[in-house]
């Protein structure tokens, strides 16, 4: 591959609905641009894009790949990334190292659930965008229909659409398409051209009238001219365009049949023209010693690299995917990783064109590239010289609302569960994983299902840990709502010396703080020496819980009172005594248990809104209000934790997938006594089963 500087060079987010053709698409460009000699089939798992075995087998994205293609001195690096919902978080990655978007459609299907998706995240990194309505060989495909259907999602964002493409022919007569730019046929791939079909010229000279009201609508001067003149020349049309596209005013709309590979030569061409180089991308800023700093898209300028993507590989060892920014990277050169104060060598500097590595001996500022083997860097880290500090803040993800318990499958696995998780969340950024306090499970949350299948796939095939998941437990507490005593005396003569302790206690509420130790002992029946044994006692059972095996919390403990031996009192014996009586005294102090409650911020389309209401009412959800946000209804609720463990499957089919939440624990709240009744119930024969055992 030739060396490509910044103003030849693209990088495209290639997004949308999962099933859309956007790896056959990117197959498409390689072979059209004869980088590849043969055209590879997702089906038979034959793409440069899907290369991991793990998408093989279930034919479907699941990574976003970077496939560089080389057209007319250009080199454009397109990123196609997963269309499917669980991995949202890849999407979002390539698209805050992308400087355009390429939603597809599919032709059929129109406007769905992930194209909203795609359009939304493009919106908050500000990118210029093309639709391509896609698979324009398919049995019901019709341009004109999904035109109008994009042409409307458009319209309510506020932006216009623009036809740059006229299919010749659809369905299974689909040959080619007319460019309106330059007002003639691309037949096939797009290497010949040809003139514009009879049949379609009266729709070309309207396409294009309108163009040219788009582009002169881009500058003054141009403006000026297309009144005096009624016309563009090609290059001004262009310059026109691309003013209004890189501003986002317009959208361009373009037809093709990736896996028919027609289309793709004439969609590079225009890509090339209309979608802007990293010199004239959106603006990138960096935190530097004294405040932000804006990114120049320079060779000459400090050096500024983003990490989007590390993956691991038994084989291959850790790759870590950048973009440069600003600056540019030498291979062997030491480069600083700022977030992790770390110095990095960049031996094996290459670029990836699916797995295919590409040595390369620089890279320049606005080039996406990768480098194997490095120590320090994941996920989210910049690299930039030592003496001028640059971080480079990461894109926001969504939060990952679905939790798994994990457990090891072998008591070998159990040693590797820490570091094998831990590489992970490293890898992805939209799973993480913790060891949870009350529980004492390792629990692990992802997008959805599919993720956290994925997850568990990769650390058995990747780093050859097996793990099993289950619903994770609800960190409950246990709580006291009124005053009482109770005494205990332990007593246990064997041969030999003896074990004697007697103990009279009271406990009570205490709403401030979580436990608080105090005595009243007055003469001699007690001496204060034994309290500290007492206090353990308590203490660990107040860990374990009193009566459903939940940590206990909020109470005062006051011993008045007890009896010791001279010979056979000794702290063991009082610790026994202490936590008995403590569980007596807790049968008599109105226990109850208390469940986390979830502050719920659930974003739908108002359709649907009726139907999330009720849904969240069986789920003894308290609807605290509801906001309106662009044709959404964000309802906010109070919800048990308990309710919400699969509320990320069940939101995506009670609105077909349009519907998104957000939560966040808010408060403790007692737990109504038939479902506290089940959960002790549940914990008595947990606690008679390690009995018998």
């Amino acid at each position: 591959m030739k060396e490509y500087t910044t103003e030849f060079l693209r990088n495209i987010a290639l997004v949308s609905h999962g099933g859309a053709g956007k790896t056959m698409l990117a197959e498409a460009f390689l072979h059209a641009t004869g980088a590849t000699t043969r055209l590879g089939k997702v089906e038979d798992g034959t793409t440069v894009s899907d290369y991991d075995e793990e998408e093989q087998r279930r034919k479907i994205s699941l990574y976003s790949s970077v496939i560089p293609v080389e057209h007319r001195d250009h080199k454009i690096n397109i990123i196609d990334a997963p269309g499917y919902n669980d991995f949202v978080g890849e999407m979002i990655s390539a698209l805050g190292v992308a400087d355009g978007a390429i939603i597809l459609v599919d032709a059929v299907s129109g406007i769905e659930v992930g194209t909203e998706l795609a359009w939304r995240y493009a919106d908050e990194f500000k990118l210029p965008r093309f639709f391509v309505i896609n698979k324009m060989d398919r049995d019901n495909a019709d341009f004109e229909k999904t035109y109008a259907a994009i042409e409307e999602f458009v319209r309510l964002q506020g932006k216009r659409t623009i036809k740059v493409h006229l299919p010749i022919g659809e369905k299974a007569d689909f040959k080619g398409v007319v460019d309106i730019i330059g007002m003639k046929s691309y037949m096939g791939d797009g290497k010949t051209t040809a003139e514009i079909p009879a049949e379609l010229k009266e729709a070309a000279e309207k396409a294009h009238f309108v163009m040219v009201e788009a582009a002169a609508e881009g500058e003054d001067e141009l403006m000026e001219k297309y009144l005096e003149n009624g016309s563009l020349t090609d290059e001004e049309m262009v310059r026109g365009l691309e003013d209004v596209i890189y501003a986002g005013e317009f959208v361009p709309v373009f037809c093709a049949a990736g896996a028919r590979e027609i289309g793709p030569i004439a969609l590079l061409n225009d890509i090339i023209d209309l979608m802007p180089s990293p010199l004239n991308a959106p603006k990138r800023v960096a935190q530097g010693k004294d405040g932000e700093e804006e990114l120049k898209p320079e060779d000459s300028a400090p050096l500024a690299a983003y990490v989007w993507k590390t993956t691991a590989d038994p084989f291959v060892g850790k790759m870590t995917y950048f973009r440069v920014f600003s600056g540019t990277i030498q291979a062997d050169a030491h480069v600083w990783n700022q977030n992790k104060s770390a110095d990095e060598r960049m031996a094996g500097l290459h670029f990836q064109r699916g797995k295919e590595t590409i040595p390369t001996k620089i890279v320049h500022a606005g080039d996406i590239a990768a480098v194997s083997k490095l120590s320090a860097s994941a996920t989210g880290d910049t690299f930039c010289d030592k003496g001028h500090p640059l971080t480079v803040k990461p894109p926001k993800y969504p939060a990952a609302l679905y939790r798994v318990a994990v457990t090891p499958k072998t008591q070998a696995d159990a040693a590797k569960i820490s570091p094998t998780l831990t590489r992970l969340c490293e890898e992805d950024m939209t799973l993480s994983w913790a060891n949870d306090p009350i529980t004492h499970e390792t629990v692990l949350q992802g997008m959805g299902d599919q993720h956290i299948d994925v997850a568990l796939q990769r650390a058995q095939t990747k780093f050859q840990v097996g793990l099993n998941i289950h619903e994770p437990k609800i960190p409950y507490r246990e709580g006291i709502t009124r005053k009482a005593s109770a005494q205990y005396r332990h007593k246990k003569q064997t041969g030999g010396a003896g074990q004697f302790g007697e103990v009279h206690l009271r406990i009570e509420p205490l709403p401030d703080a979580d436990f608080e130790f105090t005595d009243e002992l007055v003469g001699m029946n007690l001496s204060r020496s034994y309290l500290p044994p007492i206090e353990k006692g308590i203490k660990a059972t107040m860990e374990r819980g009193a009566f459903a095996g939940y940590p206990m919390s909020n109470v005062k403990v006051i011993v008045y009172d007890g009896k010791e031996h001279e010979v056979d009192s000794k702290p063991v014996a009082f610790e026994i005594a202490g936590r008995e009586a403590f569980k007596l005294a807790v049968q008599d102090a109105g226990p109850v248990l208390f469940e986390p409650i979830m502050n719920v911020r659930v974003t739908v389309p108002d359709a649907n809104m009726g139907d999330v209401m009720s849904d969240l009412n069986t789920r003894r959800g308290r609807v605290q209000g509801t906001e309106s946000e662009r044709g959404n209804t964000v309802v906010i609720a109070h919800v048990p934790m308990a309710e919400m463990l699969r509320y990320t499957t069940q939101i995506r089919s009670i609105t077909g997938g349009r519907g998104y939440f957000t939560m966040e624990f808010d408060h403790y709240e007692v737990v109504p006594n038939h479902i506290a009744g089940q959960i002790i119930e549940a914990h008595k024969k947990e606690m008679e089963a390690k009995k018998e055992e």
